[in-house]
């Protein structure tokens, strides 16, 4: 005999297809491929008179001369054989046998290498005639077209037929535990219906023992089980995965008898190969149900399987289509739109179209797009901060987010689930969808905590619960979950996303190879320029000049000729401007750390020699060091303070301030003058090529200075703007990155 100890601590583990037991009102006989008896129950003799007990190692012929089963010789040897010749025993199932004038049900099943023979009594507590009761009660359970009603009739429809106390029919959720969704009972009953039940009540190994035999019966919980025998030379347990009788955990019986349960029987319900939930039906007294009133049982359940199956899918195809819809929509705008962020949130329908979600993020190319409610950003920040570390599905999804990143408690409210769809770890790019926090208030069955319990008389009463009065409990932190059509929403979404994307880098890189043709054509253009017009511009000041040495020449001639002369040397130093604007863009940067105080004396006392400017007031503040390429930085001190001097010459008092000013992660220069000023219209333009202020037409300049000395501060990765007014002076501003890691 082989019995496995479970107790307490170890129900969810304890193997309840190895217990060495069966229920007693049937007896098992167990035999090889020989035929030759290896187990059987001992209360064979119970139901076979002068049988004996040492049947181990007999020949099953042994057994069939005893039994004497009427109507054919060998009966049970030529069923066994033709099930081996068939490899199952399903068209067989069960045999009606005759025992000493008492009537049994013969099934047969595999056990491994072994065949179990199980003779169960015919006589039922089941009066009426479960088949003949079947085409009524199917047509009317699948008269229901939604899926509650359609639960609530089948439940109806098993207590009409098998007369149980109470039917349930009780779901498995994700995490095993339960919940009695419909319910059909005696009216002196209370209601069960919407309480919750442990997963440790049917934990995983008896929910896959459903998966395999679809009904099950116990018959009463306070008989004591038959042991199955062996001999001693056999070292492993019988499975009893297959068997009809193996008999019942001890643990569950105590459950049972704890609810007052004295006989149950439940018929599985399967949804695409899985358990979804079980028709469990509870009796207050003894009763047996024969395996052919089982067997037309469980065709009800495969029937409501199946009708559950399909009212489950009708309900889910409607959301499938929305969807669809609402994703095709935004698919034909991501094929019309170039900016993708845009395409997602601006038109009629939305990211937020494709979920049921309370709002969405996209962070996209920089940008930054909400829709519907959002954590702020501080929250949401530190969200994509722990989105960057972790481990995940190129799609995750949770509805309790603070399990997971604590500091999300700080914003359950908005976002207690999240879908999240990266589109690029590097980039921080992600969209995220958020659902709110949905307080839930679970009504169990007994408080789910496990007990146990000594009487009076010293047994143990093992129970998950001390009783069994509803008992509530508040969830809180969790939203509602992601269904399976929002999640292949995202996923079908997500396809077309990356497609755009992948559509947008094809076109960026035609761009780049268009922008590379585009810089070697500046490069002919620009050696063209200083080749093809420089070398004439030459000729013309050297015929300008010979025309000046003529001393017969008038002296309005003499002016035209000066003229020609200045005109010239203009156009050399806007085509010398052009080629310099030309040449920065090529340029590549070696970041260095360059003396600003030195650099920046050095750049005022050459202008003040060059232009003669002593007469105009410079103030110097703190000059912070600066990380960059020399020559560029000089250039656009040089044109600023430049600029600055040209423009304040007019005023009674010119002055000019510089200073800089470390800021956070920036440092930022200003330079300050009392010149002429610019007009607010102007400022879009002052840093476009050969762009001159009408109030600054009278002072020489090309027209480029400002253009070079933007383009030389974006090569740094910096920014350059200017606050002016008419008449009163300027302030150009330039901000360059502190961080900048410096190359010696």
């Amino acid at each position: 005999m082989y019995q496995t100890k479970a107790d307490i601590s170890n129900c969810d583990r304890e193997q309840i297809n190895l217990l060495g037991q069966i229920q007693s009102h049937g007896f098992l006989l167990v035999i090889d491929k020989h035929n030759i008896i290896q187990y059987y129950s001992d209360n064979i003799s119970n139901f076979i008179t002068g049988i004996g007990t040492g049947l181990i190692g007999k020949p099953l012929k042994y057994v069939e001369d005893i039994i004497n089963v009427v109507g054919q010789e060998d009966v049970l040897s030529h069923l066994i054989n033709f099930g081996r010749a068939n490899k199952n025993f399903e068209q067989t199932n069960p045999v009606l046998v005759d025992i000493f004038g008492v009537s049994f049900y013969l099934i047969i099943s595999n056990s491994g290498s072994q065949i179990l023979m199980e003779f169960e009594p015919v006589n039922s507590d089941l009066k009426a005639d479960v088949q003949k009761l079947l085409g009524k009660t199917i047509t009317q359970m699948l008269a229901d077209k939604k899926l509650q009603s359609l639960l609530e009739n089948g439940a109806a429809q098993v207590k009409d037929i098998i007369k149980y106390d109470r039917i349930m029919i009780y779901r498995f959720g994700e995490d095993g535990h339960g919940e009695i969704v419909a319910e059909a009972k005696n009216d002196n009953l209370d209601s069960w219906l919407g309480l919750h039940y442990p997963a440790s009540d049917i934990p995983k190994q008896a929910r896959d023992l459903y998966k395999i035999n679809l009904t099950r019966i116990i018959a009463d919980v306070n008989t004591v089980p038959a042991k199955i025998m062996s001999t001693k030379d056999i070292n492993y347990p019988l499975d009893l995965s297959f068997s009809q009788l193996r008999a019942v955990s001890p643990i569950h019986i105590q459950y049972l008898k704890n609810m007052g349960v004295v006989s149950s029987f439940s018929i599985s319900l399967i949804n695409n190969d899985e358990l979804w939930g079980l028709i469990a039906c509870h009796n207050y007294t003894p009763r047996f149900i024969d395996y052919k009133a089982r067997e037309a049982a469980k065709l009800i359940g495969q029937i409501l399987s199946s009708a559950l199956a399909y009212r489950q899918d009708e309900e889910n195809i409607y959301l499938q289509n929305t969807f669809k819809l609402n994703q095709e929509y935004l698919t034909k705008c991501l094929q019309k739109s170039t900016n993708i962020d845009q395409a997602l949130t601006s038109e009629q329908i939305t990211i937020l179209d494709i979920v049921h979600a309370s709002g969405a993020v996209v962070l996209f190319e920089k940008s930054f797009v909400r829709l519907g409610i959002t954590p702020d950003d501080d929250d949401l920040n530190g969200l994509i901060d722990w989105l960057q570390i972790i481990d995940k599905e190129e799609v995750y999804y949770t509805n309790n987010l603070s399990a997971f990143y604590p500091k999300a408690l700080g914003f359950k409210e908005i976002a207690s689930g999240i879908m999240v769809f990266e589109l690029s770890k590097e980039l921080r790019e992600y969209i995220i969808w958020f659902k709110p926090e949905k307080i839930q208030t679970i009504k169990w069955g007994g408080n789910p905590a496990k007990a146990e319990k000594i009487l009076d008389d010293g047994s143990l009463q093992i129970s998950p619960r001390h009783s069994f009065e509803a008992w509530s409990q508040d969830v809180a932190a969790k939203s509602d979950k992601w269904g399976i059509e929002e999640i292949n929403s995202v996923n079908n979404l997500k396809d077309e996303i990356l497609h755009a994307i992948n559509l947008k880098a094809g076109a960026i890189r035609l761009l780049n190879d268009r922008l590379k043709e585009a810089y070697e054509e500046l490069d002919t253009f620009s050696f063209t320029i200083s080749h093809d017009l420089k070398n004439p511009i030459t000729a013309i000041k050297s015929y300008a000049q010979l025309l000046a040495m003529d001393e017969t020449m008038g002296e309005q001639n003499k002016k035209v000729v000066n003229r020609i002369e200045e005109r010239i040397d203009k156009m050399n130093t806007m085509i010398n401007a052009v080629l310099e604007y030309s040449r920065i863009g090529r340029l590549p940067i070696v970041f260095k750390n360059i003396n600003a105080e030195i650099l920046i004396n050095e750049i005022i006392a050459d202008l003040e020699v060059e232009k003669n400017k002593s007469h105009c007031n410079i103030s110097i503040g703190a000059l912070p060091n600066i990380a960059g390429d020399p020559i560029m930085i000089a250039q656009i001190f040089n044109n600023l303070l430049n600029n600055a001097i040209k423009y304040s010459q007019f005023s009674p008092e010119p002055k000019i301030t510089i200073e800089g000013k470390i800021d956070d992660t920036q440092i930022i220069y200003s330079i300050r003058d009392n010149g002429v000023g610019i007009a607010p219209e102007n400022f879009e333009e002052i840093f476009g090529l050969f762009n001159r202020m009408e109030n600054a037409k009278n002072v020489e300049g090309s027209g480029v200075g400002l253009a070079i000395v933007k383009r030389i501060v974006e090569k740094h990765g910096g920014k350059i703007w200017a606050e002016s007014e008419l008449g009163k002076g300027s302030v150009f501003y330039i901000s360059f990155n502190a961080e900048h890691k410096l190359v010696h």
